[in-house]
């Protein structure tokens, strides 16, 4: 779904290189574990409660990043290019 692939794109952009490797395996988890790819959208802008093994620190990063607070325009994936910038 194309909301999910900006949202959670622009979000991995952002905050994979300083990530923990517990945060990683929590980001890893949420993108491949729930069957309903709204399900994951509906949680990271509040539309549904989280559940309870989906609700941690990543959630809660990404439902900020969600909020869009600096009102940034987000209307395309990033390009790949930043796989190979050194972390900010």
């Amino acid at each position: 779904m194309l909301e999910n692939c900006i949202l959670l794109s622009l979000f991995a952009k952002e905050n994979l290189a300083r990530m923990s490797k517990e945060q990683l395996n929590r980001y890893d988890r949420l993108i491949n574990e729930p069957s309903n790819d709204w399900d994951i959208y509906y949680w990271a802008t509040e539309a549904k409660p989280t559940p309870a093994e989906f609700d941690n620190d990543v959630m809660a990063m990404l439902r900020e990043f969600a909020k869009n607070r600096n009102r940034e325009q987000r209307l395309r994936q990033p390009d790949l290019e930043y796989l190979f910038e050194p972390p900010r």
